[in-house]
């Protein structure tokens, strides 16, 4: 491409634009349907200058005015709280509704490893051994031992707090770091697995598994569908760096990563949940029965209002990205 060529052909049109846009609100129908021609044009003729032929001088230039352009035909758009509660009732469950086929397998192969490597443990003395000294073992699992006064060591309201923000931070990091090809995901995701293994493993070989199970699943149910939730996010995020699909890989890893921001904010609100059962119910005197049932409603409201708010926002077209007049522009390419 000639660009002195290009540039004597198209400079009326940027001009023009510019034109337009310093006259701001004062335009008449035909120029503001001109003013949105001529925005869409200059944002092809920047991509095709981008990618044939960059100048610095010409692509900042065009850069400003179109960046302009935009402000200009999108407007400035305030958050309102039914953008919240939109959030929470369609982009959240949304998108994890749409992410299920990575989270649902994630959840079932943590949940059986957890499983066989608790019992290796239980069933291997030798490996009970390697974890830790006999005494030592025998102050973790023995009635009243750490592992139940652990849940009882603190002031509710602030051990709800400190478990909130350790899993938050858990989830934030799937999620952030899926983008790293997976690897990160995948230690995160096998460290908290192991540490479910070895409560399993230790518990059951004292005889006392059912223990350990009533203090866990009140609120481990949600917990650990939350962190399976960012870890199955976090693992297709880095899937779309390895296959983007029919996007560009920038514009897919932009997508998926829109959606993980916004899944963190809505797992903040799960984990929180989470976190209030195991500071106020797990430690508290209800029967285990009770203490169980109160996980498994929380849980089921939660798979509930994935499938059926998410379905249904699913079905609609929601996606779970934020809504187009959020996003940055993107340049059409050039073939």
């Amino acid at each position: 491409m000639d660009l002195d060529v290009f540039v004597t052909t198209h400079t009326s049109e940027w001009d023009r634009l510019d034109r337009l846009l310093r006259r701001g609100r004062g335009l008449t129908g035909d120029e503001a349907d001109e003013l949105v021609d001529l925005y869409q044009r200059t944002a092809t003729h920047l991509s095709l200058l981008q990618s044939i032929a960059p100048d610095p001088v010409l692509t900042t230039r065009l850069t400003q005015l179109v960046a302009r352009a935009r402000a200009t035909v999108t407007g400035t758009r305030r958050s309102s709280w039914r953008d919240a509660v939109r959030f929470l009732t369609e982009g959240f469950p949304a998108a994890v509704y749409r992410s299920r086929h990575w989270w649902i397998p994630t959840a079932v192969l943590s949940v059986f490893l957890a499983a066989v490597i608790g019992w290796w443990i239980g069933t291997h003395p030798e490996v009970q051994a390697s974890i830790a000294a006999p005494e030592d073992l025998r102050a973790l699992t023995r009635p009243g031992g750490e592992y139940e006064t652990y849940y009882s060591s603190h002031p509710a309201a602030s051990f709800a707090a400190q478990v909130w923000t350790n899993n938050a931070q858990a989830a934030a990091m799937c999620l952030v770091l899926g983008a790293f090809l997976c690897v990160p995901v995948i230690w995160i995701l096998f460290v908290n697995v192991l540490n479910l293994a070895v409560g399993i493993g230790l518990m059951s070989s004292a005889g006392r598994l059912d223990t350990f199970l009533g203090l866990v699943l009140p609120h481990g149910l949600l917990e650990l569908t939350a962190v399976f939730v960012a870890a199955g996010t976090g693992l297709r995020l880095g899937w779309t760096v390895i296959d983007p699909g029919s996007l560009s890989r920038r514009s897919a890893l932009a997508q998926q990563g829109r959606a993980a921001l916004g899944m963190a904010l809505g797992l903040a609100v799960v984990l929180f949940v989470s976190g209030l059962i195991e500071g106020f119910v797990t430690p508290s005197g209800l029967p285990t029965w009770a203490r169980i049932a109160i996980g498994f409603v929380a849980e089921a409201a939660f798979l509930i209002y994935v499938y059926v708010l998410g379905g249904r926002a699913v079905r609609a077209g929601v996606t779970g990205d934020v809504e187009a007049g959020g996003r940055s522009a993107e340049l059409p390419s050039a073939s």
